[in-house]
């Protein structure tokens, strides 16, 4: 299924295929030699500090980025959807980057789980791409923001930071925000997007999951309590506030109570 012996390799690969579309079907490609037993359980290959990237779109610091709006005009979803295509695709370098970076040394089941997260960001990129098409658009026509990637540099020396910043309290907060996308899409009849965001959605509920297993594997390994941990490292490594509301069912179907994050709203404070 490719030329790679181990799945560092492998996962290095998707790393640094720059087009999208192309990153997106090397994840898929990877993930199913990885379930076929075609790679050997090794992450001995170094990931770069930053994947390789289309030359659009153009990046933009958070504060930079055009204020998103409500779906009610064509514009407006075309910008929501290709706003979410781009998280889907840093997702597919975050997750791959996940496993070479922080896979020695783990069990074969942080490797399945990462791999599927991988695969499962994939499918999503794809799908929003097709979807944008319907909007005369393709990925790269408006700019997007760098802030996913700066959080993955700043941990990128260490798991219990990368698990709790990324899939715990970013990948959260889209479980707090896509519902109400969801509802907004419905309200103009555009069910095509609606749906996907409503399978993209269900399914990240199993990520920020993946990630809240394998920090308190950890806190478990280092004999802390996993709270406190985690509250510690969001404040070590996070630039930025956790907003409420939360959504408390989607997040507690995630292995991750209100006693991890709600404490944190209170603490942290826009940067």
């Amino acid at each position: 299924m490719g030329d790679w012996q181990t799945l560092g390799e492998a996962a290095v690969a998707v790393l640094m295929t720059a087009e999208a579309q192309d990153k997106a079907a090397m994840a898929r490609k990877v993930a199913a030699a990885w379930r076929a037993g075609a790679l050997a359980h090794a992450c001995d290959t170094t990931p770069p500090d930053r994947p390789a990237r289309p030359a659009r779109p153009e990046l933009l610091s958070p504060a930079e980025m055009p204020k998103r709006r409500k779906a009610g005009t064509e514009g407006n979803r075309k910008a929501l959807l290709h706003a979410v295509a781009h998280i889907e695709l840093n997702a597919i370098d975050l997750a791959f980057d996940m496993v070479a970076r922080f896979g020695t040394g783990m069990p074969r089941a942080f490797a399945d789980d990462w791999v599927g997260v991988g695969d499962d960001e994939a499918r999503h990129f794809s799908m929003l791409a097709k979807r944008l098409e319907a909007f005369d658009c393709i990925y790269g026509d408006l700019p997007a923001h760098d802030g996913l990637w700066q959080s993955a540099l700043e941990t990128r020396h260490s798991l219990p930071a990368r698990l709790a910043i990324v899939p715990m309290v970013l990948e959260a907060r889209g479980l707090d925000v896509t519902p109400q996308m969801i509802a907004q899409l419905r309200h103009v009849g555009d069910d095509a997007s609606a749906d996907m965001l409503q399978i993209i959605y269900e399914e990240e509920i199993g990520h920020v999951g993946a990630g809240t297993r394998w920090f308190r594997h950890l806190a478990h390994h280092e004999d802390v309590d996993a709270e406190s941990w985690f509250q510690e490292q969001v404040q070590n490594y996070f630039r930025g506030a956790l907003k409420r509301p939360f959504n408390e069912p989607a997040r507690n179907k995630a292995g991750m109570p209100v006693s991890f994050y709600e404490p944190l709203a209170d603490m942290l404070k826009a940067g």
